[in-house]
């Protein structure tokens, strides 16, 4: 949890609390279901919730902003920024059953009422959002081209509505036709070492 707090001071009671819990409850889930690799459990904060976080080092969603996290596995990068953006709502995609019901559990653990959590692919997902989250699920062009259609084109945020995409290694290939894309060095905002290769990646589609 400190892992956290370092970046985020001003979270208020019912956050700290939230994210405390989220180790328990993704350690009691696991134990069900792998939905986590076991070798990971153990710097879930620094590998999955802060890494989630680092979108919220770019913007800051306002109150009735609607955000669509696409393959959102065991619910990252979705679950955390639900917690830091009560105010915002969130939905939830990914197509295997045994990750929806440990994302469907840990929300409800949490107490998350702006949290929608679906068993579906996004070529079946017709709503409009603010922004579409994700996490590595494809390469971004294929990305792109599945989830253009769900951009809205009412903007009500510091950033145009577009794309968010968590992304590590090499990957200059598949933005070099994305005059628009921005690139942010996650390392920019977080000291970890583990972060020194990572980014967020922002398109706007609009």
């Amino acid at each position: 949890m400190s892992e956290i707090l370092k970046y985020f001071p001003d979270l208020t009671l019912e956050q700290i609390i939230r994210f405390e819990k989220m180790i328990p409850l993704y350690r009691e889930c696991n134990d069900k279901t792998n939905v986590i690799p076991r070798k990971e459990i153990n710097s879930l904060y620094n590998n999955h919730i802060l890494h989630s976080l680092a979108i919220a080092k770019i913007i800051s969603f306002k109150p009735g902003s609607r955000i669509l996290d696409v393959g959102t596995g065991g619910g990252f990068p979705g679950i955390p920024l639900a917690v830091l953006f009560p105010a915002s709502h969130f939905v939830l995609i990914d197509p295997m059953r045994k990750r929806i019901k440990v994302v469907q559990s840990v929300a409800k653990e949490l107490g998350l009422e702006n949290v929608t959590v679906i068993r579906s692919k996004v070529q079946d997902i017709n709503e409009k959002f603010d922004f579409v989250v994700s996490r590595a699920v494809a390469a971004f062009p294929i990305l792109v081209d599945l989830v253009k259609k769900n951009i809205s084109r009412k903007p009500q945020n510091s950033l145009p509505n577009g794309i968010i995409y968590l992304k590590g290694g090499s990957f200059e290939d598949e933005i070099e036709n994305f005059k628009k894309v921005v690139v942010n060095e996650i390392d920019r905002f977080f000291t970890e070492p583990s972060f020194e290769s990572k980014k967020v990646i922002y398109l706007p589609v609009n």
